[in-house]
């Protein structure tokens, strides 16, 4: 189960029972959770008639998708399509999971929910299709959260890799051109409960918002953070960095083209549901002190 998954069990619980399919789960009594098997997925909303489905699985292999076109489109587009249309049915709210790399990242704004799409790779046109099945459906019950740049604390993240890193190097680069908002799965997962409810209780509107932490930073100011940090809550943690150096993304070069700008606008999100989104500094620090205090190092 992937780490917004499993936030989401704990986020959700007090609204009513979890029913919690693991990706790989055949059709059984239990039911399907096997992102390649349509029928499978609509057979099993239709067994369970839930309140709500929620959606937090996907092809994140963002390089690799560039090679594995089909299976991406098959997760990320026709499941999220088929799970609606099966909620639909139900008399479910959709709950679904899209990302910023639907947008081309150009300029330095923030986007907005009415800002046009222009993906500039095969995740994220798999992405934007998987969101326009979901809106396909037509009743407009469902959510649909745009979110950049998640972590969690359970599993490896960016953070936990820079830690790896500086212990092992002297000398350490990071792209310092691509701008976004660190956004833990734990605040995403609790968002999510909280707008779930205004819907059931119908004091909030269906359809398409962004969902991050507040504030903004480059990878590399991200990675600077996450090494200031960590000397500070943890002083005896042997780090060898002593040179951190930025780099544009022109040469760090990978399969897939990544947008240069990944800021997303969270007004519409915070009016419509009441919410206060921390910055997003805060939420990292908690998840370094956690992983400390359990395990005395990342």
């Amino acid at each position: 189960m992937g780490q917004l998954g499993w936030e989401l069990q704990r986020s959700l619980a007090p609204l009513g029972n979890v029913v919690a399919l693991q990706r790989n789960d055949t059709l059984t009594d239990r039911g399907c959770g096997n992102l390649l098997d349509p029928d499978g997925l609509r057979e099993t909303v239709r067994r369970l008639r839930p309140i709500a489905v929620v959606n937090a699985a996907a092809y994140t292999a963002v390089d690799r998708a560039e090679k594995e076109m089909e299976v991406a489109h098959a997760i990320n587009a026709v499941a999220p399509g088929a799970l609606a249309e099966a909620a639909a049915d139900a008399g479910a709210l959709m709950v679904h999971f899209s990302t910023d790399y639907v947008f081309d990242g150009s300029g330095q704004t923030p986007w907005t929910e009415e800002a046009a799409p222009a993906p500039l790779n095969v995740y994220g046109c798999s992405k934007l299709e998987g969101e326009q099945r979901v809106r396909a459906v037509g009743d407009g019950h469902h959510l649909i959260f745009r979110t950049s740049w998640v972590y969690a604390a359970r599993g490896g993240n960016f953070a936990t890799t820079m830690l790896r890193l500086a212990r092992e190097r002297e000398r350490m680069t990071v792209i310092d051109d691509q701008v976004g908002a660190p956004t833990g799965a734990d605040l995403i997962a609790d968002a999510t409960a909280h707008a779930i409810r205004h819907m059931l209780d119908q004091s909030g509107a269906g359809g398409t918002y962004h969902l991050t932490a507040q504030g903004e930073t480059s990878w590399f100011d991200y990675a600077r953070f996450v090494i200031d940090t960590a000397r500070e809550l943890q002083p005896s943690l042997a780090l060898k960095v002593n040179e951190l150096t930025p780099i544009p993304t022109a040469q760090y070069p990978t399969p897939a083209r990544r947008p240069l700008n990944s800021r997303l606008n969270t007004s519409r999100v915070q009016k419509t549901f009441g919410l206060h989104l921390p910055e997003w500094q805060h939420g990292v620090r908690r998840m370094l002190a956690e992983t400390f205090s359990t395990t005395g190092q990342p």
